[in-house]
């Protein structure tokens, strides 16, 4: 991305969006933040994803726009109310987007929505790209509708990609912004037998797949954004106690996650061995690609 671009985000306040809208100032584009409120200033535009505004006039001259907005997954207990916001959350703020990107005389280049490897749903040891059909389960079908609701700019002919992240290694956010108090506390270990694959990315490859996206014109539908090799919680458990050299003995048996967690127990227990096969493909290089690299990075 040599030449410099006007890049709308929405989500722009979140642990990817706030670091994505960073590297892309630096580099000298003009970033454009979608805001819940009236816009005050010219790198701001009004919108309300649950009630499906965006002020399109915003997004006019816009060269790419790139949707990361959502409530968090594991913010919340998922009680039927927190799901429903979950999907609201993405599922219509995608759809004003789309359809706002669609309704442009001169759309962007690039439509870039966030979604997860969460569509997969539970693959166990089975290793899966972005040619596996989703899974089951809520987040699965939560998914399916979030990527879905993007029709209006595949319509309209605007290239739309999918970043199916996964969990991403920071201190900042996400799962890792919990693990990492308890880890260095000595207070860490595995989730349930630990044999479940996670499929994680450090916080630098994900903004800089990101930016392969929003750059590569040959790219449109799903790519999954993980590292390309997936490793058990067992894994995970033994690469923190490495890199934080601390004991790693207190394991949380899989009852009590289920009694704590609830329905979303099945996500942390589940397992999801996910490659990132479009990604590399299309010449991606990854800066941190194991476990062990992904959590250093984090801890700098």
């Amino acid at each position: 991305m040599d030449a410099k671009q006007r890049i709308a985000i929405a989500g722009s306040t979140g642990l990817i969006g706030s670091a994505l809208a960073r590297s892309l100032a630096a580099d000298g584009h003009e970033v454009v933040r979608l805001v819940r409120r009236r816009a005050e200033f010219p790198d701001e535009i009004e919108w309300n994803p649950e009630r499906q505004y965006v002020h399109t006039a915003g997004l006019a001259g816009c060269d790419a726009v790139v949707n990361l907005a959502g409530a968090g997954i594991g913010d919340r207990r998922w009680t039927a109310a927190y799901k429903q916001e979950l999907r609201d959350s993405r599922v219509l703020g995608t759809v004003a987007l789309a359809e706002a990107v669609a309704a442009l005389d001169t759309p962007p280049r690039v439509f870039l929505s966030g979604s997860a490897v969460g569509y997969y749903g539970d693959t166990g040891d089975r290793a899966v790209d972005e040619s596996a059909p989703a899974g089951d389960g809520f987040l699965a079908s939560l998914c399916v509708e979030w990527e879905e609701a993007a029709g209006a700019a595949v319509e309209a002919g605007v290239r739309t990609v999918f970043a199916r992240s996964g969990i991403v290694v920071a201190r900042e956010g996400g799962a890792w912004k919990r693990m990492f108090p308890l880890f260095k506390a000595g207070l860490g270990g595995r989730l349930g037998d630990g044999s479940q694959y996670w499929s994680f990315i450090s916080r630098h490859d994900e903004i800089a797949a990101l930016r392969h996206l929003l750059d590569t014109d040959s790219l449109s539908g799903p790519v999954n954004l993980t590292a390309p090799h997936p490793v058990t919680n067992r894994e995970v458990t033994a690469a923190m106690g490495r890199v934080l050299r601390r004991p790693t003995l207190v394991p949380a048996p899989a009852p009590a996650l289920r009694a704590v967690l609830g329905e979303m127990s099945s996500e942390v227990l589940g397992s999801q061995r996910v490659l990132p096969a479009r990604l590399l493909e299309s010449g991606f290089r990854f800066a941190f690609p194991t476990i062990d690299e992904a959590v250093r990075a984090a801890l700098r």
